[in-house]
Parts: C-alpha cells; structure tokens; sequence
C-alpha cells in the first residue's frame, strides 16, 4: 500500500518545494530494482520528487537553463536540484526518461502514493488529477518511518470519462494511444493543442489546486511534440 513521509528536513533545506515537491515514498524490495550504492548498500528509502500541478512551474521559468535556450532544460535544471541532495549517505537517481537502464519509475510511484491508471493511460492522483510528473528519485541508506495512506479508489470509477471524448483526432481510446495521430494533428497549422494545451487532458475534471500556466502548457505540448517526431524517426530509421 502506498505510504507518506513528512518532508524531511536535510530535503526541505536542500531543494525547495518551489523547484521539486515531495511525490511520496516507500521501502524497496528487490522486485523494485532500485540500484544500491556503489559499496553494494541496498536503499532503505526511496524518496520521488517531481511536480504537481502548475506549483513548481514559476520558479523553473526563472532558471537560468529554463533561459538559456540549450535542450533538455528541465532535465538540466532537475539534475542541479538533486545535486544538492545527493551528498553520502543520499544518492539521486536519474530523471524518469533517461537510460538505459530505464528505471520503472511509474511502478515506483504506485508503490509511493495513491495512484490508478486513467482511461488515457495516465496516472491520475486524487489531488492533482492528470497534471503532475516525477522529475527523479533520492535514494536513502537509511530505512525511515513510513505511514500507510488511507485506502482510496480511482475517481475515474465513477466518472462519465469525458477525456475519452475530447480529443480532436480521437487519439485516445479505452486500449490505446494513437501516437501518430496526436503527433499528425500537433504538427497541423489549425491545431489548438500547441497553445492551449492537450483537449483529453484538460477535459478531465479532476483539477489540481494550482493549474498548469498558459506557458507550462506551452512548455510540455512543445515537448511532447518533440518526443513524438524523435520516436517516430527512431522507428523509421528502424525499419
């Protein structure tokens, strides 16, 4: 079941929560793979840090890899977050999408907080809904107390799923995820997506307190299109 963990003090004073929010966490087993220590220590604790919802967004917008107009700024400014928490006896793990080795990292997040699949594959949390990310993982030698979270249900259980519907280009089934045809539509002069942000996304009703900015939406639909044309690429070239 998935636990809680007061923010720690050493985290708190290392990384804001304006730049990267406690996501929960939990004990590893070895059916997680969390890699141990360099000495070969197992972790005791994993921390996942990540976003949620548009709180975290301004203090990135300042950054100055947010500014610099280099790739990978979230990535960049992510990583110097962890490094002032990485000191012995913590160590970070990588960003989500960075390998290989590809660290399970929405496994981990199931094991951490209160967490079910929604009907566009996403993991939706009670609280943020669809609007939230991990952003990397600290790894503690130290087996720190953990409290269950109260049991919970998905509220996509009772909800009409208006998600399902919104989608311009009906990308999104109950099965499955047409990536060609989100990209396709991203890519066309008259889509709204870009601008305004993903139309299943936003249809959900499931609202984080703060919602994402007219830039963060910006921000992560430019990315998104990006990752799509780079995966379609990679399989073209694979063929």
């Amino acid at each position: 079941m998935p636990t809680t963990l007061a923010n720690p003090a050493f985290l708190a004073a290392a990384i804001p929560e304006s730049a990267l929010a406690l996501r929960g966490a939990f004990h590893p087993t070895e059916a997680d793979h969390v890699p141990s220590f360099p000495d070969g220590t197992q972790t005791g604790t994993l921390l996942l840090l990540g976003w949620t919802g548009g709180a975290q967004f301004p203090a990135f917008a300042t950054s100055p890899e947010y500014r610099d107009q280099n790739p990978d700024p979230l990535d960049r400014y992510t990583r110097r977050h962890l490094a002032h928490a990485a000191a012995l006896p913590r160590t970070a793990l990588p960003v989500p999408h960075e390998g290989p080795p590809y660290l399970p990292f929405q496994r981990w997040a199931i094991r951490a907080e209160a967490l079910t699949q929604s009907p566009l594959g996403l993991l939706i949390h009670p609280q943020w809904g669809l609007w939230h990310a991990w952003r990397g993982a600290l790894a503690l030698r130290e087996t720190l107390p953990l409290a269950e979270t109260p049991a919970h249900s998905s509220p996509c259980e009772t909800c009409p799923r208006p998600s399902l519907k919104a989608c311009p280009v009906g990308a999104f089934t109950s099965a499955s995820y047409d990536t060609q045809a989100c990209a396709t539509h991203l890519a066309a002069p008259a889509s709204l997506c870009p601008t305004t942000g993903c139309a299943a996304r936003l249809a959900c009703p499931v609202k984080p307190p703060v919602p994402y900015s007219p830039a963060q939406l910006r921000f992560h639909m430019k990315a998104l299109r990006t990752g799509l044309d780079r995966a379609t690429q990679q399989q073209a070239s694979a063929r």
